[in-house]
């Protein structure tokens, strides 16, 4: 049961994904360089191959039933916050536009974290994988969870950055992706 409900998270994270790149993401450069889709697909394939022989190797040890259920709940809902976050941000620029505007809290609670962090869709982010870790007991999945942070902090810090250098009147007081750390 446990392994069926990792596989469907995961999944379910991926094909989010994929559906906010097609429905809700609104790029300001048009294409990716190809190669970074070189990048991207080994990235994300070797870390699923390590992932997935851990959790299906036979000597594994299945988490307890509490990692199970706290994991599976702070993943749903980190999944919930990053996808609230990327509607409030699509709505923040008119179709056919580069407009941008500071991004606030809109009334959805998931928004929230915008008092504290420029980047709250990478803050969800890496907290839908601490809780996959959880989820999970598998120390290949944390690693995954450090390495993706560390890249997300190095976009959120530059975010951060050119949201100041746009927007005088920006939040002084907001961090990058970690509420009053970074």
């Amino acid at each position: 049961m446990f392994k069926s409900i990792a596989a469907v998270c995961w999944t379910f994270h991926y094909a989010k994904r994929l559906l906010e790149t097609v429905f809700v993401h609104r790029f300001s450069h048009g294409t990716m360089p190809l190669r970074n889709l070189f990048k991207n697909c080994t990235y994300y394939w070797l870390f699923a191959l390590y992932i997935a022989y851990h959790i299906n190797h036979p000597l594994y040890t299945a988490p307890c039933s509490t990692c199970v259920y706290v994991g599976l709940a702070g993943f749903v809902l980190c999944e919930l916050g990053n996808l609230s976050i990327h509607l409030l941000l699509k709505n923040l620029r008119p179709p056919g536009t580069k407009v941008r505007r500071i991004p606030r809290p809109d009334g959805n609670p998931f928004s929230l974290l915008f008092n504290y962090v420029s980047c709250p869709n990478y803050t969800y982010e890496f907290g839908s994988w601490v809780f996959f870790t959880i989820l999970t007991k598998c120390a290949p999945v944390g690693i995954f969870a450090v390495v993706g942070m560390y890249q997300m902090t190095v976009w959120a810090l530059n975010k951060h950055r050119n949201y100041k250098k746009e927007f005088p009147d920006y939040p002084k007081e907001r961090k990058a992706i970690l509420p009053f750390i970074l």
